[in-house]
């Protein structure tokens, strides 16, 4: 009866929200395969609902051989990180994670055909200290597979095709200010077109007029200016009239 109403009480507080259950939980990629000779790096993310404690956070990395046989510590890290000092990893194994970044990855250097096996990833951050335990089933190979050349072609290409595509938006930017720049210097340098007077006519329609040299005279009588070289009419009349009168009486 006791413990019947004990488990009642618990299950109100877990319902209720006051009584927190805490887990991490490890994040692994599963299968992965290795080419022997190459590092490898072993992928351990986990996600805590305490916050994260760097003096007592502990990340413990095992191994299991594919054949039998029990599983072998083979990295350690509180604070810093503890290779193994002896062993077939021994010097093999490089820190690579980053705690306050929640990863708790690491690298195996020259893996051989003697690393195929599984590899286990717990993370404790107290209080949060219970949860799942990552796993990598570990797969040495002479030459990498298919998948893994087309994902590395892809890998490349991609990185390649992102260069093209970055120094072509270079140069068609400094294409495009060039060519502004151009523009602006030729606005600036063209000549100013002389306004012409609307007055003004060209040179070939021009009419040239010409002043008749003629001599003036001023009659001191009365101040007025006079043109001795034009004949009056009055007395032209009166000498033509004449001289027709004179031909006639030679006629006669």
């Amino acid at each position: 009866m006791c413990a019947s109403g004990l488990y009642f009480v618990l299950f109100g507080l877990a319902a209720s929200g006051l009584l927190q259950v805490n887990g991490i939980k490890i994040y692994t990629p599963g299968d992965l395969e290795a080419v022997n000779g190459t590092d490898t790096k072993l992928k351990c993310t986990f996600q805590t609902s305490a916050p994260i404690n760097p003096q007592m956070l502990t990340v413990t990395w095992g191994f299991r051989p594919l054949t039998k046989g029990g599983e072998e510590l083979i990295f350690f890290y509180q604070q810093k990180p503890y290779p193994p000092i002896d062993g077939a990893f021994r010097k093999r194994v490089v820190w690579a994670g980053d705690i306050m970044g929640r990863d708790a990855s690491i690298i195996i250097r020259e893996v051989k055909f003697t690393y195929n096996g599984t590899y286990t990833c717990k993370v404790n951050n107290p209080p949060d200290v219970h949860g799942t335990v990552g796993e990598i089933r570990l797969q040495v190979v002479a030459t990498a597979s298919f998948s893994e050349l087309l994902y590395l072609a892809m890998a490349i290409g991609g990185g390649i095709a992102a260069v093209v595509i970055l120094l072509v938006i270079i140069m068609s930017c400094r294409r495009c200010k060039k060519s502004q720049r151009q523009r602006m210097e030729t606005n600036v340098e063209a000549p100013r077109k002389e306004r012409k007077d609307p007055t003004a006519c060209h040179p070939s329609r021009a009419v040239h007029l010409y002043l008749s040299q003629t001599s003036i005279e001023i009659d001191s009588s009365d101040g007025m200016i006079s043109d001795p070289s034009t004949p009056d009419s009055s007395s032209s009349e009166e000498e033509e009239r004449s001289t027709d009168e004179d031909g006639g009486d030679d006629s006669d």
